[in-house]
């Protein structure tokens, strides 16, 4: 098998992260990533560490890779609550349809597992939330500028639930549920936030 310095890392990462996406880091054994990366559990070892820490470093790849991208872009979007309904409408189209259908979000998956509550986890979980929050946070500033929102709307509460939303999209979707119903759970937040104007 390849000496630790004979493969790319990165390379390896990305396959990890698509390993733990599909199947869940929780029952994906060390022996499931050596057979998928082709490595030796020492070159895994003496590049990544432990579980823990591979688990930790695949989830920090794709909250660069997967999510910051797309939450930079609802962030900047400007149209309001047009482009948290795009978001939403894009998730779950990547959610039930497409090459990771059925998958979730390898970061939502991992706030349901033990591992959750390790340090280095935990602390990329919080990062993430934290990007997410903020991007509906700024979406729906641009909304109220816009006039788009009900008088007296707590923006920081309704930024919150609209992140709990993109997660119960993430998991429900994994669990087979049908994607016009995820959508129908959507606009009926976005319109519990709207001026009847916007509904």
């Amino acid at each position: 098998m390849p000496d630790v310095k004979h493969f790319d890392p990165e390379v390896t990462l990305d396959q990890v992260v698509a390993l733990f996406w599909q199947r869940g880091a929780e029952v994906t054994g060390i022996a499931d990533v050596v057979q998928a990366t082709g490595l030796s559990r020492s070159s895994l070892y003496a590049t990544f560490g432990g579980k823990a820490q591979l688990q930790a470093a695949a989830l920090g790849r794709y909250l660069e890779r997967q999510s910051r991208p797309v939450f930079e872009a609802l962030a900047a979007d400007g149209r309001g609550l047009p482009a948290i309904a795009a978001f939403f409408e894009r998730l779950v189209a990547a959610r039930c349809s497409g090459v990771h259908a059925r998958w979730g979000c390898l970061v939502t998956n991992t706030h349901v597992t033990a591992n959750a509550g390790l340090p280095e986890i935990r602390e990329i979980l919080e990062r993430h939330h934290d990007a997410l929050r903020a991007a509906m946070r700024a979406a729906l500033e641009a909304a109220h500028t816009k006039g788009q929102l009900r008088s007296g709307l707590d923006l920081g509460a309704a930024a919150e639930a609209l992140t709990l939303q993109a997660y119960a999209v993430n998991l429900r979707s994994r669990a087979g549920a049908e994607a016009g119903v995820l959508l129908a759970g959507v606009r009926s937040v976005l319109d519990g936030f709207a001026t009847s104007e916007e509904r």
